[in-house]
């Protein structure tokens, strides 16, 4: 700062506003509980007070210097603002797929909240602003592994509660195959998927109900080690393993339908908790065996039925399902009962209120909810025990608690082994039948952290904790509260905004 910019600040004004900056400071510091921060008030003081340091020593500069470096000082605060708002107060989440239909739409744009259930400490604080793991057109890593800090969470205004939608972040995303076409699959249902694919060809008379406990270990220990080598021999297609730190796994957007302690069950499509069925959401949809009458999916996808598909939200993705009944779900041998080829049409995902309507317009002969024995959609978590689970009648399975504990069995270890192993970095072997973690044989364990079931609205379209287990609590990410934004992708223009869906509250979606 020149002499004569210096003389001319008001000492008095100059006080007023270190003493305001630092008090907002220090309540931060105090928050979230980090006294390093105080290393950093000699700076404030200097800025607002002394001046001993020429922050912004370019303005004094003449020509292309003082134009560039001005353009500079702007971009880094703009990023420094961003990444700090990001990281403790609210970031932005566009709903990607359609597994929270027809509660959260695709192309919803939501306000998320990192207040509400308390902001997350970074793990990995050296991190390119807006980017959750990747940069963009180069595509490579936007963070740097180093340093790695433990989880910790400042205090929030509240916990996640029953039927709460919430952003998470994948907790299977911990390993992922890097090439870009891979990264958003789950690695590990892959793995086992290949593992025993290769294995039932080997052997076509494999009977895991047959088993034993140990036996039926054996065969799953074996899989995923085939699929995983499959994979990584295949690296030219998959590209090499990597992992991922927890907050820079991709961020996923659920319902909570089960809180810690709770057990859940999930029994003809109906999520009950300690034996009482919770209600389901208002917009929950269900995927419907239909018959047309006189119609195709086509005409239902044309001018005729625009307002109808408007009016119901259903998109061109819905009814584009239609077609995989006697196409690709027969390619790949999802279709269980083989007279469904012959009775419908196809299936398509629909609310109570949307099925309603189309019988009402008299647009279909016939419809029936689609069941386990009709189209086989697993596998299910745990993914290495047989237990004749579906996304229809699943479980009972306990929700851990922290400080609560469970007796662990060879037959139970398959649900929690993931939690005391990755979530929790134990050493967790089984010897001889028996259970060992950190080398001493373990009867129980006591878990260290909560933990909650997710869902999906779309019930029979939804990749959720039926297929990948629980969330931790350590990567929950934040509540959105409200839609800023929607824009129907089926539809261009201003004839795709959802005028009606702006400004709405998430809360207020059940």
């Amino acid at each position: 700062m020149i002499d004569k910019e210096k003389a001319a600040l008001n000492p008095k004004k100059q006080w007023a506003k270190f003493v305001s900056v630092l008090v907002l400071y220090l309540l931060f510091l105090f928050w979230v509980k980090s006294w390093w921060g105080l290393l950093v008030v000699p700076f404030i003081f200097d800025v607002y007070i002394t001046k001993k340091i020429r922050w912004q020593w370019w303005k004094d500069a003449e020509g292309p210097v003082r134009f560039v470096m001005g353009w500079v000082d702007a971009l880094v605060f703009a990023l420094v603002a961003v990444y700090f708002i990001n990281l403790f107060f609210f970031q932005n989440y566009v709903i990607p797929s359609s597994s929270l239909e027809k509660s959260l739409l695709t192309g919803d744009y939501l306000f998320v909240s990192k207040v509400s259930y308390g902001p997350r400490i970074p793990e990995t604080p050296l991190t390119m602003p807006l980017t959750q793991h990747t940069l963009p057109l180069i595509n490579t890593k936007s963070y740097i592994s180093w340093p790695h800090w433990d989880y910790r969470r400042v205090k929030g205004l509240g916990k996640v509660q029953l039927n709460d939608i919430v952003v998470f972040n994948f907790p299977a995303g911990d390993t992922i195959m890097s090439e870009p076409a891979y990264q958003g699959n789950d690695f590990y249902h892959d793995a086992y998927t290949m593992g025993e694919d290769f294995l039932a060809q080997q052997n076509p008379g494999i009977n895991l109900s047959a088993m034993t406990t140990l036996q039926q270990r054996a065969f799953y220990e074996k899989a995923y080690a085939t699929g995983r080598a499959y994979i990584v021999k295949n690296a030219g297609t998959y590209g090499p393993l990597d992992w991922r730190p927890t907050d820079r796994r991709e961020n996923y957007v659920k319902r909570c339908v089960g809180l810690p302690g709770q057990t859940l069950q999930i029994r003809n499509r109906i999520v009950y908790l300690d034996g009482k069925a919770d209600k389901e959401p208002e917009k929950v949809q269900y995927t419907y065996f239909i018959k047309f009458n006189n119609i195709t999916a086509a005409d239902l996808l044309g001018e005729r039925f625009d307002d109808l598909r408007k009016d119901f939200e259903i998109s061109a993705e819905d009814v584009q399902s239609l077609s995989r009944l006697h196409g690709y779900d027969v390619d790949r041998g999802y279709v269980l009962n083989n007279a469904v080829l012959l009775q419908y049409d196809g299936y398509m995902p629909l609310t109570k209120r949307a099925a309603a309507e189309l019988k009402r317009e008299g647009l279909v002969k016939s419809m029936r909810p689609v069941t386990d024995r009709d189209l086989y959609a697993g596998p299910y978590y745990p993914l290495n025990a047989f237990t004749g689970w579906t996304r229809d009648n699943y479980g009972p399975i306990w929700i851990p608690a922290k400080g609560k504990s469970i007796a662990l069995t060879l037959q139970n270890l398959p649900v929690y082994e993931r939690c005391i192993k990755v979530y929790e970095k134990n050493d967790l072997q089984v010897r001889n039948g028996r259970i060992y973690i950190n080398g001493k044989p373990a009867g129980s364990y006591t878990f260290k952290m909560d933990y909650y079931w997710m869902m999906g609205d779309n019930r029979h379209n939804s990749a959720d904790s039926r297929y990948w287990g629980f969330v931790p609590e350590d990567h929950i990410v934040g509540k959105p509260l409200f839609i800023w934004w929607s824009s129907d992708p089926d539809r261009k223009g201003f004839g795709g905004i959802r005028w009606h869906r702006l400004f709405n509250w998430v809360d207020n979606i059940r």
